[in-house]
C-alpha cells in the first residue's frame, strides 16, 4: 500500500532534473528528513516547440457554408429560432453551423437550405462562389500543367 494521502497525486518526472552537483562535507547534509514537497527537486521541462503559424489559412468548407446560411437568414430578416424550427434542428446546432463550429451532414444542410427557401444545390453553389472569391483574394499559386482548367471548385455528388 502507498503512504501517499488519498487526494494527493504522485508526480512522475518525464526527464531527470538537472540540478547542480551536490556539495560535499558535513555542512551540506540535511539534518532531518525532507518531508516538505516544496523542498523536493522538481523536474526541469524543456520549452515546447510550437510550429510556425501558416501565412494564410485555407478557408474551411464549414466556414463558407455557415457564412452563406447566416447571410441568407439575415437577408430574409429571420431569427435563428424561426429557421431552426422550420428545418427541424435545434437552435444551438444551427448557430454552431453558421459559426463554422460543426460539420453538418448533407441531410441537415438540405433541411437548413429548404428552411431558407433554397435547394441544397443553391446553398452549395453560393458556398462555392464564396470559395472562389476568397481564393482570388489570396495570392495565386503557380499552376502546374496537371492543374484543373476550371476557375472555381467542381463538386460531384
Amino acid at each position: 500500500m502507498s503512504n501517499q494521502a488519498p487526494n494527493e497525486a504522485r508526480v512522475i518526472p518525464l526527464r531527470p532534473a538537472t540540478a547542480p552537483a551536490p556539495a560535499t562535507g558535513p555542512a551540506a547534509r540535511p539534518t532531518g528528513p525532507v518531508a516538505d514537497a516544496s523542498q523536493r527537486p522538481r523536474p526541469v521541462l524543456a520549452p515546447r516547440h510550437t510550429p510556425p503559424a501558416p501565412r494564410s489559412r485555407e478557408p474551411l468548407w464549414r466556414d463558407l457554408v455557415g457564412d452563406v446560411l447566416r447571410r441568407e437568414r439575415l437577408a430574409q430578416e429571420r431569427t435563428l429560432k424561426d429557421v431552426a424550427d422550420a428545418a427541424r434542428i435545434s437552435m444551438p446546432y444551427l448557430s454552431e453551423l453558421e459559426r463554422g463550429r460543426k460539420e453538418a451532414s448533407s441531410e441537415v444542410l438540405a433541411a437548413a437550405a429548404r428552411a431558407l427557401g433554397l435547394g441544397l444545390t443553391d446553398l452549395l453553389s453560393l458556398a462555392q462562389g464564396e470559395l472562389t472569391r476568397v481564393a482570388q483574394v489570396r495570392p495565386a499559386r503557380r499552376r502546374t500543367p496537371s492543374a484543373s482548367h476550371h476557375d472555381g471548385m467542381c463538386l460531384a455528388a
